[in-house]
This record gives structure tokens, sequence and C-alpha cells, in this order.
């Protein structure tokens, strides 16, 4: 059983981030350098914290330490989603996640009716990159594992980074986007019933270079030109404006339109 934290009072809000305050020290200081927040999951655990019951989990940082190479499928993810919020004693739950986390949500959406809203932050409800992810998820693993040198990598020089993970870490999610390939998610539509908010960076396309395969990763071009296609279908749609992948997770950008969007759902 994976580790978690409560905070608040209100309406249950399970929240996949590391809710703890980071220790400083250099490698917090290279995480700014390069435009991630350690802090960001303690950070969105307070904002939220205000008027919500936050079941906060490091759910990466747990696979990270304890890899599933073979077993982490959407049922898998759902199935630990679910746990946490058993033992925190959330028999119905909001859900708010970012990126691959943000398509975890949807897959969570569709295979439980205890959802009572979904936040889907930097990942496309509809048209999402899977064939892309696959992509440079097997070029992810097939760098893994190899030796790492001691270079000193310009910050955001992201074509000379070197892979610092273990095949196990790294097959996992081989594993995650080969389970979803071939999934609809235009068909999948008509299950959601639930309040839903798609929040994404209006320039968040993601162009990987030759040793990623050159691929490109679409969030912010689906999001957008299906805007009015989503909105039909009963989501709200925010896009940021000017903001990239790394701009739009930080907590200054999704606090102000989550929180209160969640709260006007769910009556907090």
């Amino acid at each position: 059983m994976m580790d978690f934290e409560v905070h608040g009072e209100g309406p249950n809000l399970l929240l996949p981030v590391n809710p703890v305050a980071p220790v400083e020290g250099p490698e917090t200081e290279q995480l700014r350098a390069w435009g991630a927040d350690p802090a960001l999951g303690y950070t969105l655990t307070q904002g939220f914290s205000k008027r919500f019951r936050v079941i906060a989990f490091d759910y990466e940082g747990h696979i990270q330490a304890n890899p599933l190479p073979d077993t982490l499928t959407p049922d898998k993810l759902v199935e630990d989603f679910l746990t946490v919020a058993d033992a925190a004693d959330a028999d119905t739950f909001a859900y708010y996640g970012y990126s691959w986390l943000g398509m975890a949500g949807l897959q969570l959406a569709i295979r439980t009716k205890r959802l009572t809203a979904l936040a889907m932050g930097g990942y496309p409800p509809i048209d999402g990159p899977y064939d892309a992810m696959l992509a440079v998820t097997e070029a992810t693993h097939a760098e893994a594992g190899k030796p790492v040198s001691d270079k000193v990598v310009e910050p955001g020089d992201w074509d000379s980074t070197e892979v610092a993970l273990s095949k196990d870490q790294t097959r996992q999610f081989l594993t995650l986007y080969q389970a979803l390939q071939g999934f609809d998610d235009h068909a999948v539509q008509d299950q959601l019933t639930i309040p839903r908010l798609c929040i994404v960076g209006s320039t968040d396309n993601i162009q990987y270079g030759e040793r990623w395969g050159n691929t490109l990763v679409s969030i912010a071009t689906p999001a957008a030109a299906n805007k009015s296609l989503l909105e039909n279908l009963g989501w709200t749609v925010h896009l940021l404006d000017g903001l990239d992948h790394m701009q739009a997770m930080q907590a200054a950008q999704i606090l102000p339109v989550v929180e209160p969007w969640l709260a006007e759902q769910l009556g907090a």
C-alpha cells in the first residue's frame, strides 16, 4: 500500500502528487533551473485543502521506487487509485491530474462510478497523443540502463540529457502506452456524465529531437481544435495563453482555474 496524506475538510479530492515540502539542496536547485517546481505537489495540496478534503499520494514516486514493468496498465492504475480512496474512507471523490496523470484521470472516469468531477490537465480528452507517447517511451526505454556520464548539461538542452532510469522504470510506461494503443477517446465520451474540465497550455506541443525519433507530442493543438466539440460534449475547456507543458503545470496557473471550478461543481 502506498503512502498518502489527508489535508483539509470538504468534498474528497484525489490528488496524485507528493504533498511533502522538498528539502532544499543541489537537487532542488537543479529542478528549478530546468523550469520545474520541487514544491509543486506541496503547493497544490495546500491550495486545494482550503475547501476540499485532499487525499494526496505520490503515485509517480511510488511506481518509480517500486516499478511495475509488466503490469502498469490502465486497469492497474485505476485499481491503485481506488485502493488509496478506500484507505482514505472516500466513497466518492473528485480527481485532478496533470500530463500522464491527467490521462490516467480519463481512464479512471470510464472505469468507476465513484468519481464526482474530473479535472484533466496537460493532456487532451480527445485525439490524445497515444501513438506519439508510445514512440517517445520506446526510445526512452532503449536509452535506459546505459551508463550516465558526469557531463554538465545546460538547463533546457533536452536533447543532450541522459536517461538516468532503470529498464524496469521505463518499461512500465512502455507497458502502459502499449495497453492504450487502439484506445478510442472519442468513443468513450458518451460514458462521461460528471462535470469535467480540460486545462492545457496553448503552446503545449512538445517536439522531441533525433534520439527520440523527432516525435511531436501534440497536446495544445487537439485541445484547441476540438474546443467546440468538447464543450458540446459537456467539457469545460481552458487554454492557458502562451504557456508550454512545464509552465502550464505550475500551481500559480492551475489553482486559480481548477480550484474555483471544482468548488462550483461540488458546492464546496
